[in-house]
């Protein structure tokens, strides 16, 4: 049996998969690679399940658990970077927004702010990324299950 935890983290994934996000490569926890692709990568982070909120007959444990999406580019000129890192997040929210339940996997989704970074590489073209918090809203009568 798969934990919620893992139901929620895996409905983010396959709601990201099944998303029109240009052929953007998509991983979960893989390491920050120095060679982007042409299209784009998102790295999914599990991220923090943090404290939840504990109610009492029955027992339930309440989590916003908030993951990670990095969103990278990686192109030869600033204003090109710009302009696929900003149609990549345009079509994030599209994706993420048509099914804040993930298909039910939980009771609900909410998209943060994303952070922006570049990060310059020895010899290819500078790397511009944005770190995209989504906070998974769900239930659990056991905090590892």
């Amino acid at each position: 049996m798969t934990s919620k935890r893992e139901q929620a983290l895996t409905g983010l994934f396959l709601c990201l998969q099944n998303g029109d996000l240009s052929d953007a490569e998509l991983q979960r926890n893989e390491p920050f690679p120095t060679k982007i692709p042409a299209s784009g990568l998102l790295i999914l982070r599990d991220g923090d399940a943090g404290e939840p909120e504990i109610t009492l007959s029955p027992t339930r444990y309440h989590y916003a658990h908030v993951a990670e999406l990095e969103v990278l580019v990686q192109k030869p000129k600033p204003d090109e970077r710009d302009a696929a890192l900003d149609e990549l997040l345009v079509a994030l929210g599209n994706t993420l927004g048509a099914d804040a339940t993930l298909s039910g996997a939980v009771d609900y989704m909410s998209i943060g702010s994303p952070e922006f970074l570049t990060e310059t590489v020895d010899g290819a073209p500078a790397i511009k990324a944005a770190v995209v918090p989504i906070t998974l809203e769900y239930t659990t009568f056991n905090p590892l299950q």
